[in-house]
This record gives C-alpha cells, structure tokens and sequence, in this order.
C-alpha cells in the first residue's frame, strides 16, 4: 500500500522512478491467462496508523498506483490546504479485493468507490457525501485488435476475453451485460479473465493472449495518449450504455462538518483555475454533491446483472 500527504511529496518524487521501473515488471506479470496473477507484483508497505485529525483517503484502482499518486496527489494537497488542522493522507491498492477487504472493514476515513462498491459501503457504515460528475462517461468499453476479425459478438463465441476484476462495474459488469444482451452466455460461451488492473486487460488483447478486453474510457484515453501506436492496434468495438459515476464515501465516525467542509470543496472545485487544472487530470468536469439516495440506482442494474448473468460475490 502505498500513502502520500503534503508533507511528503519531496520523498515521493524521489522514489516514484525506482516504483515506476517495479510496476512496469508487475503489468506485465498482470497480462497472465488465469486469475491467479492478480496477486502478483510489488509489494507496499501496510497502511501506517491513522492518529488524530489524519484521515485516509482511498481511491479504488481506476488506475495502476504510481498513475494514481501522480493524477490524485494534487487533489489531496488541495484538501490538506483548506482545511487547516487537518490532514488526508492519499491510498491506493494494488488490486481491488484488497482495496474492498479494506472498505468493508472500515479502514478508510474517506473512499472514491466505484459506484458498485459505493452501494456496498453503505453497508458498512459509509455515507455518500458527493459523486464525479460527467455520467455520460461511465461506460464499459470493449476492446479487439484490429486484425482480429470479430465483427458481431458471436465472433467471440470460444475464446477469451479479459477484465480487470470481478467487481468492476464499468469494466466487467457492464460490458459481461452487453454482451449476454446480444446473445452471448458468458459464462458457457467465452473463457473470462481477471488480470487485476485497466491497463493489463488492455495489454491482454493487444499481445493476443485474449480476443477482446474490457474497460472503461479513462484508462482507454489515458493508453491512447500514452502508447499511440500500441492503440492504433486496437479498436473500440462496443460500448455499454452510461450509469452513474463513481461516488466520494465518508466513514460514520467523521466528524459531520469536517464531512461537508471535503464536499463542499470537492462541489467548488470547478469554480477556482486550480481546480480546474486538477480536475483536467483526472480528467473530470467536477464533482457533485449527493448522498445514498443517488446510488439506489444500481441496486436495479444489479439485480438484472445477478439474475440473467451471473452471481454476484458476496461482502
């Protein structure tokens, strides 16, 4: 596991390289044909104990940690600056059963779940305080080289296609849904993969071990960007209908108004440059307000999920 406050960004930098060259060795130790690599990779320091006025901040793994730290790192400073007394301490997990195993025993002060893992939470004696905006990005993309020759679903009928875990919602879920949709019997028809992160699945199908991967467009936009030719390879084949996006959870034992000054700044964060410019990196338009009411929603989808799909696992 991996932390980060303002007061250590300095140490940070310093050995962001050394964990670049590590998380390098992990992908592709991630692009693996069965779910047992997930666990494979480096391995950081257990969480260090939460004192007085210290609050984790955890994000679930939208991307791999080093990724993470750098796009999320300034959102974190920005707290730390405006509520004076007070300090955030960012987390990031390598997979996301651990980052669950660690929400569901209450081991975060604050969370960025996705929606999915938001529903569970409240379960778990989280409240919803605010939710990303732009829900017309919350979509599962599914992903084929361009020379594969699957042109309808049915083409993918006996071979393999790749996610990056179970409970993702806009990665696994929605897309395992949109295919079952359109015919396909995900569990008897295709042979799935749970490779642990975004960016692994995305690399599963572009060195061929699978014929089609899963994800959401953050990490697509973000491959793209990054490795050009690697994506010029590849091709966006379907795309799922939009939910809603990923929520902000506080713990029960918050203080209610350190709880509304985190959302009152995450709602504003849109309104000042700086916080345009970290909003730009996530990239996000803003946040919103909102509470558990709003993710009653996914309780539908995940009942349709459940009963013409597959279980659910259980928290």
């Amino acid at each position: 596991m991996l932390n980060l406050t303002a007061r250590n960004v300095t140490t940070w930098n310093a050995i962001k390289p050394m964990l670049a060259l590590g998380l390098a060795v992990f992908v592709l130790l991630a692009c693996s044909k069965d779910e047992k690599n997930e666990n494979l990779g480096p391995q950081f320091a257990a969480s260090a104990p939460v004192t007085e006025n210290v609050w984790v901040f955890a994000i679930h793994p939208l991307h791999n940690p080093v990724r993470l730290f750098e796009i999320y790192g300034p959102l974190i400073e920005y707290l730390n600056r405006n509520i004076p007394g007070t300090t955030f301490r960012l987390e990031a997990s390598r997979n996301y059963e651990e980052f669950e195993n660690k929400l569901y025993a209450r081991q975060f002060g604050f969370a960025l779940p996705n929606p999915y893992q938001t529903l569970n939470s409240l379960g778990h004696g989280y409240h919803v305080i605010a939710k990303m905006g732009d829900d017309y990005k919350f979509t599962g993309l599914i992903l084929v080289r361009r020379d594969s020759g699957i042109n309808k679903v049915s083409d993918l009928k006996g071979k393999k296609v790749s996610y990056p875990a179970r409970t993702a919602l806009a990665a696994t879920m929605m897309p395992q849904y949109y295919l079952h949709a359109h015919g396909l019997d995900v569990n008897r028809d295709i042979e799935n993969l749970y490779v642990g992160s975004q960016e692994s699945s995305i690399l599963n199908v572009y060195l061929g071990n699978v014929a089609a991967a899963a994800t959401w467009p953050l990490p697509w936009d973000a491959f793209q960007k990054e490795h050009p030719d690697k994506a010029h390879e590849l091709q966006l084949k379907w795309e799922t209908e939009p939910l809603i996006n990923n929520g902000v959870v506080a713990r029960d034992d918050v203080p209610q108004a350190l709880r509304k000054q985190v959302a009152k700044l995450l709602d504003t964060l849109h309104t000042s440059e700086e916080g345009k410019t970290i909003l730009a990196r996530l990239p996000l338009s803003r946040f919103e307000l909102a509470d558990d009411q709003r993710y009653r929603v996914i309780d539908d989808f995940l009942q349709k999920f459940e009963h013409d799909v597959r279980p659910l696992d259980k928290q």
